[in-house]
């Protein structure tokens, strides 16, 4: 054979095997799933406050490298971009929480795979008023009668609907204007109180009996507003409603996976321990299909 002619074979067998071996490289990139981007927003219940170990890089918003984000990172695989910040409101999605923290939607991007967020709890103050008023009236009362529900009313429900709301649904809308591709899931609050008062828990939960169940309400009508936030806006909801029943502050230690008021093993009380961040994890990727 002449030798351009066996030049033209090889040059065109070389050829062939490279087309062949960059088929083959874009067939295994194509068979492995790409690494989700995730980014973590939220208040405490995100950021795991209370639970150690504390991530250094953000003393201020007592963030824990244990919380359901980093959870669920370690579980999927995702890279995860954690800005969760604890006392966060809705309004600290635009604007900085503290100095030299960045507004929480400065994490996203149009390459953001994930999202996920607890917030509104915050807003108005709702869970640390109703809270501290309820046990303030609770102890007042020597837990008796509904005294918390007496004075306050329909207040807290009121602001919720008012304020909360619009402001859950716009901070979602915000998420969705600056992470277009992502799936969003917001979150709702695990229960903090049981359904009825337990008389057993007063010295660690100090509510009056009656204002039990007018604690669970509020947290009920939060937890629907962030639902219907979240469906407005395409987001999907997580429901924690049944897979929290009889996990509240009330239960003991290895069983409930929010701390109490008093006598609890936390740093911040009435928050998730590492147990509730585990499980808010859990289920968060059982209902996205994750994991």
């Amino acid at each position: 054979m002449p030798k351009h002619a066996l030049r033209r074979v090889m040059t065109a067998t070389a050829a062939a095997v490279a087309t062949l071996a960059l088929g083959l490289t874009d067939a295994a990139a194509h068979a492995t799933p790409d690494t989700l981007d995730y980014v973590a927003l939220g208040d405490s219940y995100s950021a795991g406050s209370g639970v150690l170990p504390v991530d250094p890089t953000n003393l201020l918003c007592l963030r824990s490298t244990a919380n359901y984000p980093h959870v669920m990172a370690a579980t999927t695989g995702a890279r995860l971009k954690d800005v969760t910040c604890g006392a966060a409101q809705t309004a600290h999605f635009r604007q900085a929480q503290y100095p030299g923290t960045a507004p929480q939607l400065d994490a996203l991007d149009t390459g953001t795979d994930l999202v996920t967020l607890t917030i509104g709890g915050n807003d108005n103050s709702t869970f640390i008023n109703a809270i501290t008023a309820c046990g303030t009236a609770g102890v007042l009362s020597g837990g008796k009668g509904s005294p918390c529900k007496d004075k306050h009313g329909s207040s807290f429900d009121d602001e919720i609907e008012a304020n909360t709301y619009p402001a859950l649904k716009q901070a979602l809308l915000d998420v969705r204007a600056e992470a277009p591709h992502a799936r969003v899931a917001a979150l709702g609050y695990p229960w903090i109180t049981p359904a009825t008062a337990d008389p057993s828990c007063f010295v660690k939960l100090p509510v009056a009996a009656g204002d039990v169940p007018y604690l669970r309400a509020i947290q009920a009508h939060l937890n629907d507003a962030v639902r219907r936030a979240a469906e407005e806006t395409g987001a999907t909801y997580v429901d924690f409603s049944t897979v929290s029943d009889g996990h509240d502050a009330c239960e003991a230690p290895g069983t409930r996976w929010i701390e109490p008021l008093l006598f609890g093993h936390s740093l911040v009380p009435v928050h998730p321990n590492a147990l509730g961040e585990r499980r808010m994890a859990e289920h968060t990727m059982s209902v996205l299909g994750l994991g």
